[in-house]
């Protein structure tokens, strides 16, 4: 048995290679222009709470479209989808740059512009991951899990150093201008993709129906409840990312900051090369579980741990952790979801784990705030792992699932 990741899949699955490629850079580029925005919003109006409004600008759209956009991936085609909003997210990207260009920026503009690319970014998700189970054999699942993990944990930690390099050296509007590059990459590899037809629909049925049927597809499934109930709490009472200004300040100030929110993608990606030995693992929901509660005991080692590097290394831990149930739940969500509700069911996942981190940080900000730091990140890992085991007690056909029944 292998430990390390296949990636045999590159050579025998032309499409899934471009796809693949294209989104990697278009991620990239994804994550240099998230760090460009509020750094200019800082910059032009030295406001923390501007800052703040971003990020309540760009997740309520997505709430919507997100589940608008399921809808749209099991109806139309997915490669076009693709092709229209990244087309339009280019544009967006590349009208950040003009906008940069003028002697007084419009602030109103980032904010608008910022919001309609999130919006479009909802219709994106559910059609990619639609049509990632589409032109994958579900042999290939638990290694398309493994390669998305090492996409999201490369572009989180790579985006933002770039981002900031590409900031001080070059200026915010050749940072914008490199996200458009990425697009126009990612937009040409769509484009080179062949044979990809149009999803199978089952019924003509109206866009509130249709969404209707993916709740009650969701919802008679345990195995998916539970995925994303404990996925849920682990990001609500185990994710303390509202803290991590507070901590750096604590190890040395704001040159450490930057370490802090990489370490858990460092785990995460360090986890995902050597995920040869999950295509062995038939009890999907039991390691999902197992690598939920693991993830809070890791997180409350961080929380009491007295030097800086003890701590990171809890985080990197933790992050390692969320990473195996990143990959276990991806796979049973290909395996268990039929194509044509894919991309629904993808909507609602993006409801579940944009939604957890962010009531997270409410969490962990209104808990440090009445009993201190240490107190807020401790008692967040334990209520993961009760929490986690609730949901095991609760939700018995989610832990005893197997992908080999």
């Amino acid at each position: 048995m292998s430990y390390f990741i296949n990636l045999s899949l590159f050579r025998r699955n032309r499409n899934f290679t471009l796809l693949y490629i294209g989104q990697f850079v278009s991620f990239l580029g994804t994550m240099i222009t998230s760090v460009a925005l509020p750094y200019q919003i800082y910059t032009e109006t030295h406001s923390t709470l501007m800052v703040g409004l971003l990020s309540l600008v760009q997740l309520l759209p997505l709430l919507i479209t997100a589940l608008i956009g399921g809808v749209f991936a099991d109806k139309y085609h997915r490669r076009l989808l693709l092709l229209a909003a990244e087309s339009i997210l280019a544009t967006g990207s590349l009208l950040l740059a003009i906008n940069a260009c003028l002697p007084q920026p419009h602030i109103w503009i980032l904010f608008v512009v910022s919001s309609l690319m999130s919006a479009f970014n909802g219709l994106h998700r559910p059609a990619l991951e639609s049509i990632v189970q589409q032109i994958v054999p579900k042999e290939d699942f638990a290694t398309v899990s493994s390669l998305a993990s090492i996409k999201g944990s490369v572009g989180m930690i790579g985006g933002p150093a770039i981002g900031g390099l590409i900031i001080a050296s070059f200026g915010i509007v050749t940072t914008y201008l490199v996200d458009v590059i990425s697009f126009a990459i990612s937009l040409t590899a769509l484009l080179l993709m062949t044979h990809i037809p149009k999803p199978p629909v089952i019924s003509d049925d109206s866009t509130l129906e249709s969404l209707k049927q993916g709740f009650r597809y969701a919802f008679s499934r345990q195995q998916l409840i539970g995925t994303y109930v404990v996925d849920f709490i682990a990001m609500i009472f185990g994710m303390p990312t509202a803290l991590f200004p507070a901590i750096a300040a604590s190890f040395g100030g704001a040159k450490v900051l930057g370490i802090l929110y990489s370490m858990p993608a460092v785990g995460a990606l360090i986890v995902s090369f050597l995920s040869g030995w999950t295509k062995q693992v038939k009890r999907h929901g039991l390691a999902i579980a197992v690598a939920a509660a693991l993830w809070g005991v890791a997180i409350i080692f961080f929380g009491l741990a007295s030097n800086f590097w003890g701590a990171m290394f809890f985080l990197a831990l933790a992050g390692a952790f969320d990473g195996i149930s990143g990959i276990f739940r991806m796979t049973m969500w290909n395996e268990t979801i039929p194509n044509h509700l894919r991309g629904r069911l993808a909507g609602i996942e993006m409801i579940s784990y944009l939604s957890g981190p962010r009531l997270g940080d409410t969490e962990a900000g209104l808990v440090a705030a009445a009993f201190g730091i240490t107190a807020s990140i401790v008692s967040g890992g334990v209520l993961c792992v009760v929490g986690v085991a609730a949901a095991c007690v609760l939700l018995p056909k989610f832990w005893q699932y197997r992908s080999d029944r």
